[in-house]
């Protein structure tokens, strides 16, 4: 039976290396890709207190490669917008007390898109930790012209600077998501690049799908789904957060987001969970058996992590692509997403067995307990 257990793990790592040919041939494609046409396009950041880097963050959002957009900077009061970070260009829309049953962010971005100019086909939108690049939105707008697209995203990076520890685990178990990501229809969209037609926006009915939610983007992507239409992975769309994280912050902010996939894609975290205790689990055994001395355990614990590796430096492969313009934070620190992926998985576990026991989350100094239906706000 143990033995069965060791195989099925090596097995399945094994089976995780495929594709990766086809991903790198998707992202160096679609990084020198450009929308035909530009429409007007209002871009969204939620703003809640003091980010690290908030200025520059919301100065790259006003400062585009577009030639037709308007930016709007969002938040429940005036008191959350720190003094001094708003760019000239932006507009301030303040959204009031939030209603019952939704959450703080959800309910800003819902009246910043009622506030949206009539005249853009485009609604954007990002987050207030992340830096754009200034190719930004081009790269959102040109992914929405590919057939069957019904919102593109793009995905955050991690690069702490200086980088701790827990920092460049957080890159890590991060990183992993964004491997995900490549030709096929994206199984997420993320909120801090995401972006839609607002024609599509409208028909899918996404601030209906807002109204019982804390997740912004799960409720997004469960409109696209539901329309028939495809998320669209937008490499060029890459977002950089520089900030540092502490152990307690780290493991608080992973089961956060495990909590929501377990509540908003429960079969997205099944997998994740079903999957990471086979590995876990075959780890230990074959760890088991080297300290017991049986030889086997050596190679059968080699046949697991070595293909975990290799996926690592794949990814380390494509995110270097992506961010080409942070080479020597690479060539310092892209280790990281090589030689942490064992504990990494690990971290994954800890994650998954920590997200199951409640669905009480703390976000932005709020807490809400979830269901898939409702929000109540604690």
């Amino acid at each position: 039976m143990l033995e069965g257990l060791v195989g099925l793990a090596i097995a399945m790592s094994l089976w995780a290396l495929r594709g990766h040919r086809a991903r790198i041939r998707f992202i160096e494609e679609k990084l020198g890709e450009r929308p035909r046409r530009t429409p007007p396009a209002t871009v969204i950041v939620p703003v809640k207190g003091e980010d690290d880097g908030l200025r520059e963050n919301l100065a790259a959002l006003a400062s585009l490669d577009y030639p037709d957009y308007e930016l709007i900077v969002a938040a429940r009061a005036p008191e959350d917008i720190p003094e001094g970070v708003v760019p000239e260009k932006a507009r301030v829309v303040i959204a009031g007390e939030c209603p019952p049953g939704m959450g703080e962010k959800v309910h800003n971005l819902t009246e910043a898109v009622r506030g949206a100019r009539a005249s853009s086909e485009v609604l954007a939108f990002a987050d207030s930790d992340g830096r754009v690049p200034p190719g930004w939105l081009k790269a959102l707008v040109a992914a929405l012209e590919r057939p069957r697209a019904g919102a593109a995203t793009g995905y955050r990076h991690y690069l702490p600077e200086p980088p701790d520890f827990p920092s460049l685990l957080r890159a890590v178990w991060n990183g992993v998501i964004e491997g995900t990501l490549g030709p096929d229809p994206a199984p997420l969209a993320w909120g801090g690049a995401m972006a839609m037609r607002r024609k599509t926006f409208e028909a899918a009915r996404v601030l209906e799908r807002w109204r019982n939610t804390v997740s912004d983007d799960y409720a997004l992507a469960a409109a696209v789904r539901a329309a028939g239409l495809d998320i669209v992975y937008a490499p060029g769309a890459a977002v950089v957060s520089a900030g540092r994280t502490g152990w307690r912050e780290l493991f608080a902010w992973i089961r956060r987001q495990l909590v929501l996939t377990r509540v908003y894609r429960p079969e997205l975290w099944t997998a994740a969970f079903a999957g990471h205790l086979v590995y876990c689990a075959a780890m230990a055994v074959s760890a088991w058996w080297v300290f017991a001395g049986n030889l086997t355990g050596v190679y059968t614990l080699i046949g697991q992590v070595a293909p975990g590796l290799w996926k690592g430096r794949q990814r380390l492969q494509v995110m270097m692509r992506e961010l080409p313009g942070h080479r020597r934070w690479w060539r310092r620190h892209g280790w990281a997403h090589v030689g942490l992926v064992p504990l990494g998985t690990w971290v994954w576990m800890a994650g998954l067995a920590l997200s199951a026991s409640s669905n009480v989350i703390e976000w932005r100094g709020r807490r809400y307990r979830l269901t898939a239906g409702r929000v109540e706000t604690l």
